[in-house]
């Protein structure tokens, strides 16, 4: 009969967790612009509004070693394995607390054994028997007790605080998901920007050497004239001045070039030096550095609140903010706690499990608020101001987003103008190259005229490798902008 009560309170206690308190959470509906002002095609990439499939964005540069190192990065990098871990310690927690949804059960057991040599003076002269205790009740010389029980307590959610409290437990986990996209989104720029950025230091590195060889071949030339007497010691002298400078220009990038593969070995979880050997430019290579994809698909602006994993991190993270308040508004409203016992007690352990042993009690429990000095309503005060503050934050963050991506689109476009200039100073440059050591041959200019126009020609061309550089970097900058880099599943 005991039994059947407990179970009895228990379903009406079930039947009485169909309330919950706090505000239903809805999503933000914000308004977004019906497409990017800055989406303006260049002379080399459409940029249109068609959407696609930016999760393996970087194989649009068709570099296999790119690919190689983002992969690897994936696999090893520190900071996306410490993501990842908070992901799983998030889904953890999400356990704990649905776990106050049902009944806790424990087990005990004891045994007792007393034993006692002392007699009272009036039978010390007689067989043994039970001692007399207090108020002259007998205490058996000899006593064994076992006992084994189990004890069942449950907090019935009548209002819904632990539901609303699981339900910020799940909204956290899946923010906790999308801060790890965020971080894999963050990891692929920086492996490609560090990567491009070892090649356009390569790229000057090779014009730098192609350069000194050169003006080392001029110096040899100006010094056979000089013994012929067809130049003077001047342009000697201003030839070996190009030929320490262009010198003095390689360590200063065989420097930068150590920092970056140093850079990418961290990335990858490795040692900086690790990767050393296997970056060093190809010996037979026009151009170190990929070409810009023939085109770039933005896709919307509304799908960008979709596609940034920063963005949906902060729209679950305000969603946990939301049901905090229910968590908070439940402590507003009584309580109901239920605990069941049971045992089985008895002076032998055999048989100690026979239904004439067992005994049981139930007990049904309510308590109510009736004054805390206004610690609860201050504390749903609380609550929703963090949703409003997370709301707020929601609400930069799709601010700053459209930024992000007008600021790339608008860089992108106006370094692409920058780079077909430079294309023409290169080609004006070496056109006035040829003309000064023409008229320098036949006596018609000084000598330093060929050097101005070779420093004219050098600058433009390290010039031209830094722009397309900064080409690549700034479509680097529009997928991470855009939330590319990651794929459900």
């Amino acid at each position: 009969m005991i039994r059947l009560r407990i179970a009895s309170v228990a379903a009406v206690g079930v039947l009485l967790t169909g309330c919950m308190v706090g505000p239903d959470y809805r999503r933000p509906d914000l308004a977004t612009p019906s497409m990017f002002g800055e989406a303006a095609s260049t002379s080399r990439t459409t940029v249109s509004g068609a959407d696609a499939d930016l999760s393996r964005w970087w194989t649009q540069f068709g570099d296999a070693t790119l690919d190689d190192l983002i992969r690897r990065a994936l696999a090893g990098n520190p900071d996306l394995q410490i993501a990842a871990s908070r992901v799983r310690e998030a889904r953890e927690q999400v356990t704990v607390a649905a776990a106050a949804l049902f009944p806790s059960l424990s087990a005990s057991g004891n045994a007792l054994g007393y034993n006692s040599d002392r007699k009272t003076p009036a039978a010390s002269s007689s067989a043994s028997g039970p001692s007399s205790g207090l108020v002259g009740i007998p205490i058996p010389s000899h006593l064994s007790l076992y006992s084994a029980g189990f004890d069942a307590s449950w907090e019935v959610d009548i209002f819904g605080g632990t539901r609303r409290s699981v339900e910020a437990a799940k909204d956290t986990q899946e923010a906790q998901e999308w801060s790890h996209r965020d971080g894999q989104v963050s990891l692929l720029a920086e492996v490609a920007n560090t990567y491009l950025t070892l090649r356009m230091v390569q790229s000057r590195l090779a014009l730098g050497r192609t350069e000194l060889e050169r003006q080392r071949s001029l110096l040899a030339l100006i010094r056979d004239r000089r013994a012929n007497g067809f130049t003077t010691q001047l342009d000697v002298n201003q030839q070996t001045n190009q030929v320490a400078q262009a010198a003095a220009a390689i360590p200063q990038l065989q420097a930068l070039q150590a920092a970056q593969v140093h850079a990418l070995g961290v990335l990858l979880g490795e040692s900086p030096e690790a990767l050393s050997a296997e970056l060093q430019p190809p010996s037979e290579q026009a151009s170190l550095l990929p070409p810009p994809p023939p085109t770039l698909p933005t896709g919307l602006p509304s799908e960008l609140l979709q596609r940034r994993p920063d963005l949906r991190e902060a729209e679950r993270r305000l969603a946990a903010a939301n049901a905090q308040i229910g968590v908070q508004t439940a402590n507003l409203y009584p309580k109901l706690n239920l605990l069941g016992l049971g045992a089985f007690a008895g002076p032998r352990l055999a048989g100690l499990f026979d239904n004439q042993n067992f005994s049981s009690t139930g007990l049904g429990m309510a308590s109510a608020p009736l004054f805390n000095g206004g610690r609860t309503t201050a504390s749903i005060a609380a609550a929703r101001e963090e949703r409003q503050q997370a709301l707020l934050a929601y609400q930069k963050a799709v601010l700053g987003a459209f930024e992000e991506v007008e600021d790339g689109l608008a860089r992108f476009k106006t370094e692409d103008d920058r780079r077909a200039s430079l294309v023409q100073a290169v080609a004006a440059a070496e056109n006035s190259l040829k003309i000064a050591q023409d008229q320098y041959a036949t006596g018609f200019v000084a000598f330093i005229n060929v050097l101005q126009a070779q420093n004219a020609l050098l600058n433009s061309r390290d010039q031209l490798i830094q722009s397309d550089a900064q080409s690549l970097s700034d479509i680097v900058a529009l997928y991470k902008a855009l939330g590319g880099g990651w794929a459900e599943g």
